[in-house]
C-alpha cells in the first residue's frame, strides 16, 4: 500500500473567526493560510502542533438540517471531531461557558481504566468530543 497520512478535514462555517478563535484559544490551532477566493471570501488552514488541519471555508448556501445534540448524528456523515486532554474537567473548567455540553462528562471504566469523555458544541454548532484515558486494547 502506498503511505498515506492524514491531512486535515474542510468545514463550512458561518463564522470564519469564531471558529478560528475557539480552535486557537482551547485546541492550540494557529493560522497556517489563507487564500483569497474573490468576492470578500477567504478559504482559511488552521493547524496544531500535532500537524493537524482545518481547512475553514465560508458558507454559500444555509444548512438544510438542523445541528445534532449528544455525542453528534446518528446517520451517515461526520458525527463528531475528537481530541485527546490530559483531565476532561479541567479542560471543562478553562473553557467555562464556551463549553456548551451536548453530552457528558461520561465514564467508561468498564472498558478502560480511567478513560473519560464529555461532548460540546463549537461555535458553528458541531459536535467536538474532549476525551481522556483512552487505550489501545
Amino acid at each position: 500500500m502506498i503511505k498515506t497520512s492524514f491531512f486535515h478535514i474542510g468545514v463550512t462555517c458561518r463564522n470564519q473567526k469564531k471558529f478560528e478563535e475557539f480552535y486557537s484559544k482551547y485546541f492550540g490551532f494557529k493560522r497556517a493560510r489563507t487564500i483569497a477566493l474573490g468576492e470578500g471570501k477567504e478559504l482559511l488552514f488552521l493547524k496544531n502542533e500535532d500537524g493537524f488541519y482545518f481547512e475553514v471555508f465560508s458558507i454559500d448556501e444555509e444548512r438544510p438540517v438542523p445541528f445534532a445534540d449528544g455525542d453528534g448524528p446518528h446517520y451517515p456523515g461526520l458525527r463528531h471531531i475528537a481530541f485527546t486532554v490530559e483531565d476532561v474537567d479541567e479542560k471543562l473548567k478553562e473553557m467555562g461557558s464556551d463549553a456548551i455540553i451536548t453530552l457528558g462528562p461520561m465514564a467508561f471504566d468498564d472498558f478502560t481504566r480511567g478513560w473519560k469523555t464529555v461532548w460540546v458544541k463549537d461555535p458553528e454548532g458541531n459536535i467536538v468530543e474532549i476525551s481522556q484515558g483512552y487505550k489501545d486494547k
